[in-house]
């Protein structure tokens, strides 16, 4: 038997306060400001039914998050689908690239999916500069929740020119 879900009209904003703490050493940080008004798919919904995001910088200034998947990520039944941890990873790990210092555009992102992401489960996710050569800057980052794995990304971006 197959089972239907509600489509996404049918959820009505959630009002429900999400706790997306940080830990004590994080300090908060205004991440998407860094782009500007434009960037607002993932981060733009503060109290909506897809993503809530709040960024930080850990103690050697990475660039951390962390996000709550809501109901309208769903992909298989009860899970975030794949391309809403895609989308995740695609901001934060170009973010990350910004904060360090690289306006940049996404050029590949190659991500392995390792768990299946309970829906309305609050996340981290990591990321790290590891390199950078020339306009190439190569971004690693990952979804986690303690020793949990959902995902791993590499992401291969290339610095344009600052407005």
């Amino acid at each position: 038997m197959i089972q239907t879900h509600p489509t996404s009209d049918s959820f009505s904003p959630d009002t429900t306060t999400v706790d997306l703490s940080g830990d004590s050493n994080w300090s908060a940080f205004n991440a998407p400001s860094l782009v500007g008004a434009s960037l607002r798919f993932v981060s733009g919904e503060p109290q909506g039914n897809r993503y809530r995001v709040r960024y930080y910088r850990d103690e050697d200034q990475r660039l951390r998050a962390r996000i709550w998947f809501g109901p309208e990520t769903e992909g298989p039944p009860g899970h975030a689908h794949g391309g809403a941890m895609a989308a995740v990873l695609d901001e934060v790990l170009g973010l990350a690239a910004w904060a360090a210092g690289y306006p940049i555009v996404v050029g590949n992102l190659n991500i392995s999916f390792r768990n299946q992401l309970p829906l309305e489960s609050v996340v981290t996710v990591e990321s790290d500069v590891v390199s950078a050569e020339g306009r190439k800057i190569m971004v690693h980052g990952r979804i986690v929740s303690g020793d949990t794995v959902y995902a791993e990304a590499q992401c291969l971006c290339i610095t344009i020119p600052a407005k």
